[in-house]
């Protein structure tokens, strides 16, 4: 009738969407590694008998470490925590597509190389060894540069030019190893670092001194007379973002926001334009304790109401939901299967603690993708009312095919013991008297 505009009644239907996320454990990645195991592993969705036999599935047998979708959404790239199936010599710590183009994508590996590849062929068009572990590394989704950020357990921050093939420098100033990186989706050359001292540093990679200053948790003003990225009166040299490592580090889509993470199990959400601390609060349930980056989702600011993204945080065996300016919690999503899990890897057969390595957003109607120490990718989709009612109709349907072969059986099994009394009479020889 007119109400309503065009992208407002978007924004109410992908809204929708995006609540609707739930678990969908009958999409499986098969990653063709089989091996047949008892059913009484605790493996989640068996249709088997106990005692019965089945064939596990995997997408990797050592591990998922990361995952990451192209730009027209149709592929998905997982790395595992092997390096069996991989170039590289140790496992993968990070995956991206180009952001223009499908053809290509980048890995990065425990072995301290980055390496680029053809897609089509999953060649290796180029290897850089940075001589130290790379914990993970960034392309700008924007920029008309091919500078690769890269965050490894060297202090600096290190760029590669993927057009000149070269480590074109270093920046300093963080004291320790680097965890998380982000390009800015709006400025295609401000970058934000996260690393083991707490800090999150901003750099204009276009300067020589490159530093834009740090994020202060204590600051929830910001700045005044200054944007927070380098055009301005001043920038903030001191300061700590978080109380432990800073392993989780991702902007808002239209960049107004930052979003971090750290090792003293909080999240906060920053203001780019001032640095401001806008003191979200999430509450006492997050879990973050590894070395490693901590992948962070947040939804696209076109698919909500303003103001009311959605952050996924993978919280150990569970996928959190909570609204990202607040810091409301939305929705627990537990991980289906067992906690500890039994993997294999060249070394042999270990037990990890499962938890989610990796996220990759597909979209509000595709939902959200997750790699686990396990082995699996798990997918999280929006499921409707009708969604709800076609499953159910599926699962009578199934009910009434079981009791049915069910009825079968039984009266197979009638019709095998009258027929066994009727040949054990004809067997007898009877005599009259």
């Amino acid at each position: 009738m007119g109400d309503l505009s065009a992208p407002a009644f978007s924004r109410i239907q992908t809204s929708q969407l995006v609540g609707a996320i739930q678990p969908c454990p009958r999409l499986r990645f098969d990653g063709c590694e089989r091996e047949v195991v008892p059913v009484d592993d605790g493996e989640e969705s068996s249709s088997v008998a106990p005692g019965d036999s089945k064939t596990k599935i995997w997408a990797h047998q050592a591990g998922v470490n990361a995952l990451t979708i192209d730009v027209d959404n149709k592929l998905l790239l997982s790395g595992g925590a092997d390096s069996t199936a991989s170039a590289h010599k140790y496992g993968i710590t990070h995956l991206s597509f180009y952001p223009f183009d499908s053809a290509a994508f980048l890995s990065s590996s425990y072995d301290h190389h980055l390496k680029l590849y053809a897609t089509e062929t999953q060649a290796v068009s180029a290897d850089f060894d940075l001589s130290s572990i790379i914990y993970t590394h960034a392309l700008s989704p924007i920029a008309s540069h091919l500078l690769v950020a890269c965050a490894t357990q060297h202090p600096n921050v290190r760029l590669v030019d993927l057009r000149s093939g070269s480590n074109t420098h270093s920046m300093a100033g963080h004291h320790g190893a680097l965890l998380s990186l982000a390009w800015s989706p709006r400025l295609e050359h401000i970058l934000a670092s996260g690393g083991v001292d707490g800090t999150v540093r901003l750099w204009d990679v276009r300067k020589s001194s490159a530093s834009l200053g740090v994020l202060d948790m204590e600051d929830s003003t910001g700045i005044a007379g200054t944007d927070g990225m380098g055009r301005g009166a001043r920038s903030r040299n001191a300061g700590k973002a978080h109380q432990g490592a800073v392993n989780g580090l991702t902007w808002t889509d239209d960049g107004s926001y930052i979003v971090s993470a750290g090792h003293d199990q909080r999240v906060r959400v920053w203001d780019a334009a001032t640095g401001a601390n806008t003191l979200a609060s999430f509450g006492p349930t997050l879990k973050n304790s590894h070395l490693s980056c901590l992948p962070l989702a947040v939804s696209p600011t076109s698919s909500v109401e303003a103001g009311k993204e959605v952050l996924f945080y993978p919280n150990e065996r569970e996928l959190l939901m909570f609204e990202l300016h607040q810091g409301t919690l939305l929705k627990r999503l537990r991980v289906p299967g067992p906690n500890i899990a039994a993997v294999r890897s060249r070394t042999g057969e270990r037990n990890v603690k499962n938890r989610i390595t990796g996220l990759a957003w597909r979209g509000q109607a595709d939902g959200i993708y997750s790699a686990h120490t396990d082995g699996q990718i798990r997918p999280w989709l929006p499921k409707t009312r009708e969604d709800f009612e076609l499953e159910k109709e599926e699962e009578e349907d199934e009910t009434g095919k079981r009791q049915a072969d069910a009825g079968d059986d039984e009266g197979e099994r009638k019709r095998r013991v009258l027929d066994d009394v009727f040949r054990d009479l004809t067997r007898q020889k009877i005599t009259f008297g």
